[in-house]
């Protein structure tokens, strides 16, 4: 198979499958009947919502990269317009009128990653030559682009009319225009391994899913409960990185039987409520590897969405009360075009 961007793709990828252009990647699985599905699972119609409060986790502890959302007051003809007098009585005019702006840092809290978050270095080409490529051979440089000096990057830039990044490929916009609603379901290793840090090879896996009947079908997306964004929230906004680095389970991304289970499952998307869905770093990594391996096989090969530090464990008390561990679930990212992740307020109904 060929393909105007690569002459062979990377081995155990699905690239073109869904087409020569396709940016949605497994999310081409979330058919119409996926969403009945989804659906015929409402029974209650009681609704969870599944994300953080946005200035959580707190601080910069878990990653210096990322900062807290800034909230300010736009301006008005000069004057602040926050409680804001647009006239008065004696006018006529009783509006009182507030209006404000975000400065966010998209994948600081509760998050999509889109497909053009992570790729890698691959010979597309066949000449010995590696070059930096994302999902279906979008070239970095081409359509993933952003600028290179400092000065037009981070929050010193954000003023800058030059300081431009773009995804004009994969951006995370493509995911949005689906909806991202479909039939869900909750894989409860909190409920197994507890708050002990844990990491959770294919073997472990399989046996939480036979103890829960858990049944992962074409096109589900999958949430894994762990444990961690409670964890997150008790703390306050006071993160404590190395209390955290030894909480809950993590997916080991070294795992060759659970990556290939994650190919062989066909799931849509996959979602975490702890930071990065897999153990970060990775065991045992050398120099030979991605230092993200799962986020390389569903990202870069598949086409498979990571959601991280989704707010999961409400959810997963009330389905396992009631013996269950399907939902409809609605989570749809920012539809910002050319951004390369997105917080998102996703909705699980039951």
């Amino acid at each position: 198979m060929t393909n105007p961007r690569w002459k062979h793709r990377p081995p155990g990828s699905n690239w073109g499958d869904f087409g020569v252009d396709d940016q949605l990647g497994r999310l081409n699985l979330i058919t119409a009947e996926k969403v009945r599905q989804g659906i015929a699972e409402v029974r209650d119609g009681k609704t969870f919502c599944l994300s953080l409060p946005l200035d959580y986790p707190g601080g910069s502890q878990l990653n210096a990269n990322r900062h807290p959302p800034v909230l300010r007051p736009t301006l008005r003809q000069g004057s602040v317009n926050f409680n804001f007098l647009l006239g008065n009585l004696q006018a006529g005019r009783p509006d009182v009128l507030s209006d404000d702006l975000a400065i966010l840092h998209l994948q600081y809290s509760t998050q999509w990653d889109s497909l053009a978050h992570v790729g890698a270095l691959f010979d597309v080409n066949g000449d010995g030559v590696p070059e930096p490529v994302y999902y279906n051979g979008f070239a970095a440089g081409e359509r993933i682009c952003g600028p290179q000096h400092p000065d037009d990057a981070g929050m010193q830039a954000h003023m800058r009319p030059e300081s431009t990044s773009h995804a004009g490929a994969l951006g995370i916009e493509r995911m949005a225009e689906t909806g991202v609603q479909g039939r869900a379901a909750l894989v409860d290793l909190h409920a197994h391994l507890g708050d002990t840090r844990t990491l959770v090879g294919y073997d472990t896996l399989m046996r939480v899913l036979e103890a829960d009947r858990v049944e992962i079908e074409r096109g589900d997306i999958v949430c894994l409960h762990t444990g961690f964004a409670d964890a997150v929230l008790a703390m306050g906004k006071q993160p404590d990185p190395q209390t955290l680095m030894q909480s809950c389970a993590v997916l080991d991304g070294r795992d060759e039987k659970l990556l290939q289970w994650i190919t062989d499952s066909e799931l849509a998307a996959l979602a975490a409520d702890n930071y990065a869905v897999e153990a970060y770093p990775a065991a045992g990594g050398d120099a030979c590897c991605a230092a993200l391996p799962l986020h390389q096989h569903c990202l870069f090969k598949l086409g498979v969405p990571l959601g991280e530090l989704w707010h999961l464990g409400p959810l997963a008390s009330y389905l396992r009360r009631q013996g269950r561990y399907r939902f409809f679930l609605t989570a749809p990212p920012l539809r910002l075009p050319g951004a390369v992740g997105s917080p998102l307020t996703p909705v699980a109904t039951v």
